[in-house]
């Protein structure tokens, strides 16, 4: 199966690290392009590369103000992530519990019974 083209596929425009990096740039609130060259510590062409898939996908949204352009996130997007994500939060709950039997056995030593 063809994989997605980056621009039109949320998932795989968030597979870039520098892509989730920018989105944790902005999850404090909008940015403009300078703030985040300064905090990317990457060129300025290449984060604006960067903005601009985030944006074809709609994770990220623009203002103009003057000469300098702001970037926000835009959260809705995220949200059907958010939701596929969250379908495997109880494996995990799962696991964390084993782990805390497992510890617990443990701490009680192998004489002592279970509660």
């Amino acid at each position: 199966m063809a994989r997605a083209a980056t621009h039109s596929d949320v998932y795989n425009a968030v597979a870039e690290p520098c892509r989730r990096a920018i989105l944790d740039q902005l999850a404090g609130g909008e940015r403009p392009v300078g703030d985040l060259v300064d905090a990317m510590a990457l060129a300025q062409p290449s984060v604006s590369k960067h903005l601009r898939v985030l944006k074809e996908v709609g994770l990220v949204a623009t203002r103009r103000a003057g000469r300098q352009r702001f970037y926000r996130l835009n959260a809705e997007a995220i949200r059907p992530m958010h939701d596929w994500v969250t379908t495997f939060e109880r494996y995990f709950d799962r696991q964390l519990d084993r782990v805390k039997e497992r510890a617990e056995a443990k701490h009680r030593g192998p004489d002592t019974p279970s509660r």
